[in-house]
């Protein structure tokens, strides 16, 4: 949930909290590795494929 959507002013502040924690989490993982994490659909198909080396298509059809 983005922070503009949290209904009450606790779920705003929480909201804005796991934002900074995300940030800083993907600086320090890009700063380890060497290069900027892959957004958007990238990122979300090399997720899928960490996890057991295969595609989010793959393990669909299967």
């Amino acid at each position: 949930m983005g922070v503009e959507q949290a209904p009450t002013a606790k779920g705003k502040q929480a909201a804005k909290g796991l934002r900074q924690a995300t940030a800083k989490d993907e600086r320090k993982t890009e700063a380890e590795t060497g290069h900027p994490l892959k957004k958007g659909a990238a990122r979300f198909e090399e997720r899928s494929k960490s996890s057991d080396g295969k595609s989010a298509g793959a393990k669909q059809k299967s």
